[in-house]
């Protein structure tokens, strides 16, 4: 036989003998192979997935110290002061379009006290954006891009009814590399975290896919390509350990955004104190119960007198999440929005009983209340604005005691600047379940931040 035929014999059973396909062109391949779930989901959310570059004045901030108050506070207050070196710093994070007005949803701390915004899509077309409104106790923001043409976008889809164990894709810019994919599973929904402050956030969904710095802002979707989240903050120190903000309270903060610029400051008409040994004792309470907000006050017309609430009774959850103190029920409330309904678990003389309160606006009338029977001081504001006027100091009162004056300017509460009547309200909420109340007063030319203890 000739030789070439030999060859080309043994070539045809080399080929023969490999496995089915292999060799074949791609586009003979099942597709169904390789346009998985993942591939599909990112296909059709990847193109609303912006990169958000932020613009932002810095610099070193000097203090002075309060005759008599305490030391050690000076970095809480640093950013109440001018800079002495100003210089420009840029961030970046990530963000999804959401609507066909061209709303972007991202994180509040990707824009905050950003000087310029810009955002680029993933075609590669840049715009400015102009922040619509920005929620720092949800850590969330709108931005509107600066633009008439048509964009790419992706409606939010719910949270509700989401299942442990199954596929979730996060895309975002980490690291400034646009449109990264990472994918892995919901590890958990429903998570509380504790902050450095021993603040506790409740409600995020957490997962092991790829979150790193620059993901903030970023969409988390399910395996049908919906979004199911907004990524938000990775477990420091840990590995594949993520965290996102549910879209259903993301679009209960996202109406408020766009409608209003803010969310609107709530309350349940209910005031709330810890519960000590001696108070434990009194009530007789079960042996199990080593915690609660002891309902002290219950006001006529408000959402909690509707519900059912009574004085005296022992709130011990808030919409499923434990209630250990006062404070903790009101930082629940900082982060709901008007109209929403929280279940409310009490005891009430021994029984269990789940009531549900309607979170109301705050009435702004009974600002000036609050601060009078928790700081002792009577405000109001300095003529072009930017602070508040001590009018009067109660007698005996926390501020009395650590030396305040008629005269004085209140510039913050908190860590809030009181630049209008709406951060006066805000900051009076904040002081709700404190021992005391870290401010910044300005007396003559010189500025002070003094601890204020409250309730005296």
């Amino acid at each position: 036989m000739d030789p070439r035929a030999v060859l080309r014999l043994a070539a045809l059973a080399a080929l023969a003998a490999l496995p089915a396909g292999w060799g074949a062109p791609a586009a003979a391949e099942d597709p169904f192979l390789r346009r998985t779930a993942t591939v599909r989901a990112v296909e059709k959310v990847g193109p609303s997935v912006v990169n958000i570059t932020t613009e932002q004045l810095a610099g070193a901030r000097p203090f002075q110290t309060f005759p008599g108050g305490p030391p050690g506070l000076e970095w809480f207050f640093r950013d109440f002061f001018e800079p002495r070196a100003p210089s420009r710093t840029q961030s970046l994070g990530s963000g999804v379009v959401i609507d066909a007005n061209r709303h972007v949803l991202t994180n509040e701390h990707v824009v905050a006290s950003a000087d310029r915004v810009r955002v680029t899509l993933a075609d590669g077309r840049q715009f400015g954006a102009r922040l619509v409104g920005a929620d720092p106790n949800n850590d969330l923001a709108v931005l509107r891009l600066e633009t008439d043409e048509p964009v790419p976008w992706t409606p939010p889809g719910r949270s509700a009814g989401l299942m442990v164990g199954e596929p979730v894709i996060a895309i975002g810019n980490p690291f400034g590399l646009s449109n990264t994919v990472t994918t892995g599973v919901l590890s958990a929904i429903d998570r509380s975290l504790r902050s450095d402050g021993e603040r506790v956030f409740h409600g995020f969904l957490q997962t092991d896919a790829s979150i790193n710095p620059g993901n903030s802002g970023g969409p988390l979707l399910n395996a049908a390509g919906e979004l199911i989240g907004i990524n938000t903050a990775i477990y420091s120190g840990a590995q594949g350990i993520g965290f996102a903000i549910p879209i259903d309270t993301a679009k209960r903060v996202v109406a408020e955004l766009i409608t209003h610029g803010e969310i609107t400051p709530v309350w349940l008409g209910l005031d709330f104190q810890d519960l000590d040994v001696r108070l434990a004792g009194a009530l007789d309470l079960p042996a199990d119960v080593r915690g609660g907000a002891l309902v002290s006050r219950v006001r006529p017309g408000g959402p909690g007198a509707a519900a059912g609430v009574a004085r005296g009774d022992l709130l011990v959850s808030i919409d499923g999440h434990p209630v250990r103190s006062a404070r903790e029920v009101y930082e629940v409330l900082e982060r709901a929005t008007p109209g929403q309904d929280l279940r409310l678990g009490l005891l009430r003389r021994g029984d269990t009983r789940e009531l549900r309160a309607r979170a109301a606006p705050f009435p702004s009338e009974l600002v000036p209340e609050l601060y009078e029977q928790l700081l002792g001081l009577r405000l109001e504001p300095r003529e072009g604005g930017g602070a508040f006027r001590v009018v009067e100091v109660r007698p005996g009162s926390g501020a009395a005691r650590i030396g305040m004056e008629p005269g004085d300017l209140v510039l913050a509460v908190n860590g809030r600047a009181l630049e209008d009547a709406s951060a006066l309200r805000r900051a009076a909420l904040d002081l709700l379940g404190r021992p005391r109340a870290l401010v910044v007063v300005q007396r003559g030319r010189g500025r002070y931040h003094v601890a204020i203890p409250l309730g005296g």
